[in-house]
């Protein structure tokens, strides 16, 4: 009889293409995911992978029984939504997901005051820009940035992330009394065209990209470090002490702010009190969040 695990540890293998992979997707040993394939291709009788230097890749019976695996997974799944769904009690685990950055800059005083007013919820928070498959429980809340969240999940859009071009704020304080632009670079993101939208649709669009830089959390550090003017999320950068932003300071709307749950965990007793309390907390930054907090620029540099 073949169980479940052997069919996750086949579709670890057949959508990573490597057992190395598969392994650390799993939280498993190298050697049993080896050892759990070969298990299953004894049992079906069947090869369900090339091994090929290049990694492993589904044959033609692997490729029957990946649509079966998956099929398997997905009812295991809203299963697993449908029970909990039920659950009426304040107790037990929320797995989260959000960006980096509204962990580290903004929501890390509400989750711990979320945990001491309810110590009998399990936070188990996932700071990453990845988008989590709710329907796969991969996630139980998210709170995400988009525009157009998928239709099978439930929640509230609470407003709208705004942005604008930061500099040090010594830039602005220059020996003229007026802010120098014929140096300053853009601090861009790792495959950016010459001339990307964002750029364009700046104060700024005929400046040059110096450093390209793949996370907002080093593209703060590296403003305020000197290495030129970044777009950043007025939320991170406007607390910034060293940072300002470039006049005219011209705010650029990004995205909505939605807290989303999967719609079968949505009368889920400790998933309502969460997503609750994580929507007012957000509500109570909205001008901070919507960027009407700027900083003061200096006199000189608006001048």
């Amino acid at each position: 009889m073949i169980n479940w695990d052997d069919y996750r540890i086949f579709l670890a293998v057949a959508r990573s293409g490597s057992v190395r992979k598969a392994a650390g997707m799993l939280g498993v040993s190298h050697s049993t995911v080896l050892r759990r394939i070969s298990a299953l291709e004894g049992n079906l009788g069947v090869r369900l992978f090339e091994r090929l230097p290049t990694g492993y890749f589904t044959t033609p019976a692997g490729e029957d029984l990946l649509g079966s695996a998956q099929r398997i997974e997905e009812e295991e799944a809203a299963a697993g939504r449908r029970i909990t769904g039920r659950d009426s009690r304040l107790s037990g685990k929320i797995r989260v997901t959000m960006p980096d950055a509204l962990v580290t800059h903004l929501l890390m005083p509400d989750l711990a005051e979320f945990s001491r007013l309810h110590p009998e919820i399990e936070l188990e928070v996932v700071p990453t820009y990845a988008v989590a498959d709710l329907a796969k429980r991969e996630a139980d809340v998210a709170i995400r940035l988009s525009n157009d969240p998928p239709d099978d999940l439930v929640g509230r859009r609470l407003l709208h992330l705004a942005k604008a071009a930061y500099v040090r704020k010594d830039f602005l304080l220059g020996p003229s009394g007026k802010a120098d632009t014929s140096a300053l670079k853009w601090i861009g993101w790792p495959g950016d065209t010459p001339s990307p939208q964002w750029i364009e649709d700046s104060d700024f669009p005929d400046l040059p990209t110096g450093a390209r830089i793949g996370d907002p959390l080093a593209q703060v550090a590296a403003a305020k470090a000197g290495l030129g003017m970044a777009l950043l999320p007025c939320f991170m950068a406007d607390v910034e002490p060293d940072l300002c932003r470039m006049p005219p300071g011209t705010l650029q709307p990004h995205k909505d702010v939605w807290v989303l749950t999967h719609k079968d965990l949505r009368n889920t007793a400790r998933i309502r009190k969460f997503t609750g309390f994580i929507a007012q907390a957000l509500l109570r930054q909205r001008d901070l969040l919507e960027g009407r907090c700027p900083r003061s620029m200096p006199e000189t540099a608006a001048a």
